[in-house]
């Protein structure tokens, strides 16, 4: 991906010196809430669902040294500039307002966010709550040892996704799909969630269009890897890899396939009305 030119974000937001220590009864974190993380894990769509679970009644900050400033870091900080500027031209282009540009906050280990407590084992994350972006930068590493999908263009649609819940949020999907919830079977729910996550796959598309259109940041194989790490975390393939066998009514993400086929449907068509995936008949 094609960034050594770009600009910075000002909205990063560094708590890597802060270390977090996770209290409550006991101190101890039981088989539940390490449950709980594992169904989290990449790319949670709602955290205030799941986060508050996995925070304990209390905790304690400790500050450590403040890192250093490296490559990865200053990589993160020009995607996310890059997407900034592609939504800020989207939403003049859809004359849907000003682009309220989104935090994204780095941190290790555990960190407060307004929809609870959140934990790296969780993966990356948008909290509605605050209007914030969550990445602890080890989960790329996991990306390219335990789930093949190295890559910096795969990097950038993990960035890329979390800020299209933010777009979500902004245009008040998060909320219609939170009040259509309430009363839902769990597998009604289930089926909202994958609509949700499917709609942020194919926005991840859109953002992928306007950045290469803008800036020609598209380098041959980087779309091959964005769907490679789609593909990557579908949730047939998260469980056959955890258990062995799927169960569709447990979706919350969509499968592999359906992953792929929404980030390109994005990025062929560079438009958002093309992501209707809750009017969409199939998915």
């Amino acid at each position: 991906m094609r960034l050594n030119n770009s600009r910075q974000s000002r909205n990063i937001e560094d708590r890597r010196g802060r270390r977090m220590r996770i209290g409550g009864r006991g101190g101890k974190i039981g088989l539940g809430t390490i449950v709980l993380a594992l169904v989290a894990i990449y790319f949670g769509v709602d955290p205030s669902v799941v986060l508050q679970n996995v925070a304990g009644p209390t905790s304690t900050e400790q500050t450590a040294p403040a890192p250093a400033d490296t490559p990865q870091t200053q990589f993160v900080s020009k995607v996310l500039a890059d997407t900034e500027d592609a939504w800020t031209a989207v939403f003049q282009q859809q004359g849907w307002g000003s682009y309220q540009e989104p935090k994204l906050v780095l941190f290790n280990g555990a960190t407060p966010t307004a929809c609870g407590t959140g934990q790296s084992a969780m993966g990356p994350f948008y909290c509605p709550g605050d209007q914030k972006v969550y990445l602890d930068l080890s989960f790329f590493q996991q990306m390219a040892q335990e789930l093949n999908s190295p890559g910096d263009f795969a990097q950038a649609y993990v960035i890329a996704h979390e800020v299209a819940h933010h777009v979500q949020h902004q245009l008040g999907v998060m909320d219609q799909v939170d009040q259509a919830r309430r009363g839902a079977s769990t597998a009604a729910a289930n089926q909202l969630s994958v609509r949700v996550e499917l709609q942020a796959d194919c926005l991840s598309g859109v953002w992928a269009n306007h950045s290469d259109a803008q800036r020609s940041t598209l380098e041959p194989g980087d779309i091959e890897e964005a769907l490679n790490a789609a593909s990557a975390i579908g949730d047939d393939t998260l469980q056959k890899r955890g258990q062995g066998y799927v169960v569709p009514d447990s979706f919350t993400h969509g499968t592999s396939a359906q992953r792929v086929s929404w980030f390109r449907r994005g990025f062929e068509a560079g438009d958002p009305a093309q992501c209707d995936t809750f009017g969409a008949t199939a998915l």
